[in-house]
């Protein structure tokens, strides 16, 4: 690199389009020095870098599919003149337009979003996403109290007089989800067709006095050779908003007893009895833990295997394990009994 580079979040214009660029210094055997996007596109163009004299050469690459590959849409030549970066981006026909760049001071952009660790880290570590996303996030007009990221349309529930800290986790659950859908719109570059990127369904499954739990389905496909989904389980303290494992609602709950208890209900109606088996020899025999999905309902504990090769995803039914059924494996004395089990 030349010997003024330094890692920092430019913004200005190309070509009189504004972006906004970061530079950041390259791991060792790489020369990936950062990705810009257009304001007008807002999907991450990748910046290999080297340099010529003085001069810094960066050149973008975009997806364009398994046929094609990585191709280099445009290069830049950028030199530093103060605090502040001009020069010219040239396309591969060698159409050339002029580029200037301002540095961006991140710490002093103010937060639209509410004010959480995730946040902050986000504005620290991947500050071109959190460009994208510290944005105001609408309430959609429905009963379920919504909210929808509008860059990626990820809309995650919200819980009615919720406490500031449930309130962060729940809006820190769907960044997440929103950071995923970039990453996934940036891999896929110019080669997105219809249906392909990230999409989340979240909705709220149970809501007691003292928790919240939540349902998140998945689905996927950022390029190669088939799309993949996944279920997650969500059960959350209403007041601290922090994660609460099954095993804090019924101790004698461990994951080879889900597992077990999991094989007994299965297969629902309908199911493919040969799943029953191939559910068992994939559960880690190194582990006695097996990892499910969990989440609270009207009707008991809803889970589903995560630890199922993709071949046998199919296999991964939903069952459901009723509050009668696992009282004996709680804590009379425990602090959420009496939520599951009221008098």
């Amino acid at each position: 690199m030349p010997s003024w580079f330094a890692a920092g979040v430019y913004q200005g214009t190309l070509g009189g389009q504004p972006i906004t660029l970061q530079l950041k210094r390259p791991a060792e055997n790489n020369d990936e020095v950062g990705a810009y996007f257009y304001q007008s596109r807002q999907i991450d163009l990748t910046l290999h870098g080297s340099r010529r004299g003085k001069a810094l050469i960066l050149a973008e690459e975009v997806w364009s599919g398994p046929e094609k590959g990585l191709q280099t849409s445009g290069c830049l030549a950028l030199t530093r003149v103060s605090d502040s970066l001009t020069g010219t981006w040239k396309s591969p026909a060698g159409k050339r337009l002029a580029v200037s760049l301002k540095p961006l001071k991140m710490a002093a952009v103010p937060l639209k979003l509410l004010d959480t660790a995730q946040v902050r880290k986000l504005r620290a570590e991947q500050p071109l996403d959190f460009l994208k996303l510290n944005t105001a996030w609408p309430r959609r007009a429905d009963s379920e109290g919504n909210v929808e990221e509008p860059l990626t349309g990820i809309v995650y529930p919200r819980v009615a007089g919720a406490s500031a800290a449930l309130a962060g986790t729940l809006q820190d659950r769907q960044l997440a989800a929103a950071q995923s859908a970039l990453e996934c719109q940036a891999q896929l570059g110019d080669s997105a067709g219809k249906g392909d990127g990230f999409t989340l369904e979240a909705q709220v499954t149970r809501l007691t006095p003292k928790l919240v739990s939540l349902h998140e389905s998945a689905a996927y496909y950022c390029g190669g050779a088939h799309p993949d989904n996944f279920d997650e389980g969500v059960i959350l303290s209403r007041v601290s908003g922090q994660s609460v494992k099954v095993t804090a609602l019924w101790p004698g709950l461990s994951g080879a007893k889900q597992l077990a208890l999991y094989l007994a209900a299965y297969p629902s109606d309908g199911g493919d009895p040969e799943c029953s088996s191939l559910i068992q020899s994939s559960a880690e025999p190194s582990s006695s833990d097996p990892q499910f999905a969990a989440w609270l309902t009207p009707k008991g504990l809803s889970v589903v295997p995560t630890f199922l090769p993709h071949v046998a995803a199919t296999c991964a039914e939903t069952v459901t394990l009723g509050y009668g059924q696992l009282r004996p494996l709680a804590d009379a004395k425990g602090r959420y009994f009496n939520d599951l089990y009221p008098r």
